[in-house]
């Protein structure tokens, strides 16, 4: 007798392996027993003709068949591989199911013109198979063309015979859609039951005269259907000249008196016999459940060994096989049908004081379990916590964290208006930098636009190397802004250090660059008006200016362009990326430096001697003050050579009084040629090849603010009908600068509080 000790242990151990498997996914990677079954023919006979397996009651050779329904000749000499054919016929096998069905190719019935003579080429088709039926559930009659009438005729064993016909119109072939087979282009016919004999044709109703270009071809064939779908290219070719089709085939009650078996005929072992049900004296063999093979063989059918293949039984725990099924066995002390979709196992009646102690030994291994897994899962997120914060600490670090932080130390009041953000904040502001966010890419890196958790929209521009030169660009583009305080240029939010990357975080300008609304004529952005481009280069005129004269340290843009000057939302100039800026100290006037800047706005001066001063941004701004008169690009390849540089194209003009003609089209008019004229001739004054020759920033932003008062002048004059002949201006030092235009206007517009500009009436009211 077992003991009771020995019997709970082992229920404990069931029990505690079924909660781990709850606890767990356990994936089970189960082998499929390769099952050799044995040959399909009959012993000493070919069960396969090339490619395709012959069965018995089908063979290739006298003794290996039935009967002479099922001869198959194997052609092994007339084609490259051995070729399966019905008999002594043309039809070829290329399939034979064990279920009742046979798959044969034959030609398809076609009508060209002009005719299209070959050997394989018919009008007419007939498929004689008197010991077979043409199968009117696999098969489908198809016509395909535009004046197309094809039709066919059949007989049953009884004589019966049918006949029917259809027709395939249409006047083009974009009328014809594909998959619809209801007469435009296709028509489809059904095939009555039990017939052994058919024949099919195909003719032309107008001999193809108004579809020939189109459809030069008229065909019909019997196909089966899983293996047709209509297309609109076959009204001008069919690729398919043999077609597929399937023949029923059955066992002749005859056999039985041979067979002197009638209750199972000629089926063999483990299988029974199934008559069929259209009226004919014909039966098939199949193998009971449970077994597997030919049925038509002596030896009948094999039985299935379930136990080999999971997908076969319903076993929780052991699966024993019988023949013809199998029986499920639960573990010791259990009881059940051991079946998952049935009683299952349960365990035998145990003592009171068994069922303690088990339950006992058996929460104190799962609760010892449990601590021991949330124990590791706590470890493992720790160490994965530290090496997070470890890795951000490096980035910090190699991004110039600690170089950034030593600048900033020495301007307090700049440190307190940059934002340090976190990695989580921009990842989610992003939704983690998903390409929808994207609103600029370049040579530097790419700009994302970003939604922070207070609502305020800002743009991320994240670098796309990470290198020594471009970190230190970074921290230039930081230390630099933090220095500007100007409504005119884009304002530095933040920054974020613990990425691969580093980030900046910018106040969001939403017009895009100036560049897109000069010269790309793609979009649908309506183009810029004078007025709004004078506006949009005094600030930004004013912005260089500041920069130079007025910061707390003197500051080089070095990269001014159309692409770093954005719009807002009123197309207010917004200068922006002071990557390649440099500080000025306040002994020193110019810096020797590497060259950069971008090709069409690059300083000659600073080109050869790398002498860096401020006159360098006003040759920048020169160009770009070209690009607002012209709407043609810094350098561009794509027109004459004569216009591929900017500035040698406008300086040529100028000379030649064809100023007029280079104005971009449209823009000029009768009351601005003259503003836009003086805006052109300052142009060419910051293009000078000597620095020393340019005039100053704030001289450039001082005339170009007079031009933009003239503006506002003019309007205000002609609508009370005074005249404007001139204007004088003059800033607070006294100088005086005096253009071919004159205000009767004594308005004051300040550039900033170092620069005032007063024009000054000299004609008022026409006199």
């Amino acid at each position: 007798m077992r003991r009771p000790m020995e019997t709970l242990v082992q229920f404990t151990a069931v029990k505690i392996i079924a909660i781990l498997s709850a606890a767990f996914v356990v994936v089970a990677a189960t082998a499929n027993t390769t099952v050799t079954l044995a040959s399909k023919a009959l012993p000493g006979c070919d069960e396969w003709c090339g490619d395709v397996q012959i069965p018995y009651p089908f063979g290739t050779r006298k003794g290996c068949y039935l009967n002479e329904m099922f001869f198959i000749e194997c052609n092994t000499t007339h084609y490259d591989s051995p070729k399966a054919f019905l008999g002594s016929g043309n039809l070829n096998v290329t399939d034979i199911s064990i279920s009742g069905e046979l798959q044969i190719m034959y030609p398809a019935a076609q009508d060209c013109h002009p005719p299209n003579i070959g050997p394989d080429v018919f009008a007419s088709i007939f498929l004689d198979v008197p010991a077979y039926t043409i199968s009117c559930s696999k098969n489908k009659f198809i016509a395909i063309g535009c004046d197309t009438m094809a039709g066919f005729s059949g007989r049953d064993p009884e004589g019966q015979t049918f006949r029917t016909a259809c027709v395939a119109l249409c006047h083009d072939i974009s009328s014809v859609k594909d998959g619809a087979c209801s007469g435009n282009g296709c028509c489809r016919l059904e095939i009555p039951s039990g017939l052994n004999y058919l024949e099919f044709s195909v003719n032309s109703l107008d001999n193809h005269i108004n579809v020939s270009s189109f459809n030069p071809c008229g065909y019909a064939f019997v196909i089966e259907q899983n293996n047709f779908n209509f297309s609109s290219k076959y009204i001008r070719n069919f690729p398919e000249k043999r077609i597929s089709g399937v023949l029923d085939w059955a066992i002749s009650n005859t056999t039985c008196v041979t067979a002197q078996k009638k209750t199972n005929c000629i089926c063999g072992s483990n299988s029974t016999k199934v008559d069929l049900l259209d009226g004919r004296s014909q039966y098939r063999c199949q193998c009971l459940e449970g077994f597997e093979g030919n049925p038509y063989l002596p030896q009948g059918c094999q039985d299935i060994d379930e136990c080999k293949d999971e997908r076969l039984h319903d076993c929780r725990f052991e699966c024993v096989n019988t023949i013809g099924s199998y029986t499920c066995n639960c573990p010791k002390d259990f009881k059940g049908d051991g079946r998952r979709r049935g009683e299952g196992c349960t365990r035998k009646s145990e003592s009171f004081v068994q069922i303690i102690v088990c339950e006992l030994l058996l929460h104190g291994v799962t609760v010892g379990f449990t601590v021991v897994v949330i124990g590791s899962t706590w470890l493992y997120l720790g160490y994965r916590k530290w090496k997070f914060i470890k890795l951000k600490e490096k980035f910090f670090e190699n991004n110039g964290g600690l170089m950034l932080q030593q600048h900033l130390s020495q301007w307090q009041s700049s440190t307190d208006m940059v934002r340090i953000f976190t990695q989580e904040e921009l990842d989610k502001a992003t939704n983690k930098y998903n390409e929808s966010a994207v609103v600029g890419k370049g040579g530097y890196g790419t700009v994302y636009k970003g939604v922070l958790d207070d609502g305020s929209v800002v743009a991320i521009k994240k670098s796309k190397l990470v290198d020594q030169s471009q970190t230190s660009q970074f921290i230039n583009e930081v230390i630099v802004l933090s220095q500007i305080n100007h409504r005119n240029v884009v304002k530095l939010l933040g920054c974020c250090l613990e990425t691969e990357v580093p980030l900046l975080v910018y106040e969001f300008i939403a017009n895009g660059t100036l560049y897109e609304y000069v010269h790309d004529k793609t979009n649908d952005r309506h183009s810029l008006s004078w007025e709004a481009r004078l506006r949009i280069a005094s600030e930004t005129a004013g912005v260089i200016a500041y920069l130079h004269s007025s910061a707390s340290t003197p500051i080089i843009h070095r990269d001014i362009k159309t692409t770093n000057i954005l719009l807002d939302h009123n197309y207010t100039a917004k200068v922006s990326d002071f990557g390649a800026s440099k500080l000025v100290p306040i002994d020193q006037s110019q810096l020797s430096t590497m060259v950069q800047g971008t090709l069409g706005y690059l300083d000659p001066e600073y080109l050869l001697t790398s002498e860096l001063t401020e006159k360098s941004d006003v040759y920048s701004f020169g160009i770009v003050l070209l690009e607002l008169i012209t709407g043609k690009k810094a350098v561009s390849f794509e027109g004459p050579e004569a216009e591929r540089n900017l500035a040698m194209y406008v300086l040529c003009a100028m000379k030649e009084d064809r100023v007029v003609e280079v104005v971009e089209k449209g823009m000029a008019t009768e009351a601005n040629i003259g503003q836009i004229k003086e805006a052109a001739k300052l142009a060419t004054k910051c293009l000078r090849i000597r620095g020393e020759e340019r005039p100053s920033m704030k001289e450039v932003a001082m005339e170009l603010e007079g031009l933009r008062v003239l503006i506002q002048a003019n309007e205000k004059l002609e609508s009370t009908g005074e005249a404007m002949v001139g204007y004088l201006v003059q800033s607070d030092g006294g100088s005086e600068s005096t253009s071919n235009q004159f205000t009767a206007s004594g308005s004051t517009n300040a550039v900033d509080d170092s620069m005032k500009v007063h024009i000054l009436p000299l004609i008022h009211n026409g006199r």
